[in-house]
């Protein structure tokens, strides 16, 4: 089963892409972030004509998330329970209900529960964004630390754009980065303890940094001089993170002209993939 996790960066103007990816990995499950649309503006048409499903949650033209997958889509949900909201107020007189943002969205493919996340990015260590960010990751650390502890062997698979470089060799100038979002220390923390409950980073064994990157700014020519960031993970529980064979970065994504700013990650496991009747 080769399961992979992008943030795309807009769908509509990549789904093209997507598609060719799909083919050329022979990918399973591919879980989407930023697709920045609506549910009645997806391409589910192109997906299904190459043989897969897709469930999508989309609010407007930021965020959104999606599963495609060709092995299966149960049990979906949209958000994980008690998903924090943002309060787009926050600091404000005017307070209203923080919404619940499109960054989350789980279903059950082929024996594997996916969740397609996009972690809020949190902006500056001073904004209510980051504190949002930092609400959102614990909830989410306590809701998986539930679902392992209700079946410790769950194939649990939290895949998508975390916006945190988790060490100092997940970024090309940790320097440039002090006292800012992504490298801070209760941000490495909220990712360490996702590694503390058992969750496993599946890529680093098979793609050693420092050097391995898989966002590049489109600013400053940061791809071409090589000045990224890791910041896009595939964390497997430990039932499934004993079964993978391969991991990688498809750097090759992040060439040409219309790229997103994100390559994808893959994952390869050694799982046999239930028989789906039709």
């Amino acid at each position: 089963m080769r399961l992979a996790t992008w943030n795309v960066n807009s769908i509509r103007s990549r789904v093209d892409r997507a598609i060719a990816f799909l083919d050329r990995h022979d990918i399973d499950v591919l879980a989407l972030q930023e697709t920045k649309c609506r549910d009645d503006q997806f391409p589910f048409e192109q997906f299904e004509a190459a043989g897969y499903e897709v469930v999508h949650v989309g609010l407007n033209q930021w965020n959104g998330v999606a599963i495609v997958s060709r092995v299966g889509l149960a049990d979906v949900e949209v958000a994980f329970p008690d998903q924090p909201g943002f309060d787009k107020n926050a600091g404000d007189s005017l307070i209203e209900t923080p919404v619940v943002e499109a960054r989350a969205i789980g279903a059950t493919c082929g024996g594997v529960r996916v969740w397609s996340l996009y972690v809020p990015n949190g902006r500056a260590v001073d904004d209510p964004h980051y504190t949002y960010k930092l609400q959102w990751l614990s909830t989410l650390r306590e809701k998986a630390a539930g679902w392992l502890a209700d079946d410790p062997e769950a194939k649990i698979a939290l895949v998508g754009d975390w916006n945190i470089a988790p060490t100092d060799d997940d970024v090309w100038a940790p320097e440039l980065f002090i006292g800012k979002t992504h490298t801070s220390a209760p941000e490495r923390e909220a990712f360490q303890s996702m590694l503390d409950l058992g969750f496993r980073d599946v890529m680093r064994p098979f793609a050693p940094g420092p050097g391995v990157y898989t966002y590049w700014d489109y600013t400053q020519l940061r791809f071409p001089r090589k000045e990224g960031m890791r910041i896009d993970f595939i964390l497997a529980s430990p039932a499934l993170a004993d079964q993978v064979k391969d991991a990688s970065v498809d750097r090759e994504e992040r060439k040409g002209k219309g790229a997103s700013d994100h390559a994808p990650v893959i994952a390869e496991y050694s799982a046999a993939i239930p028989v789906i009747e039709t």
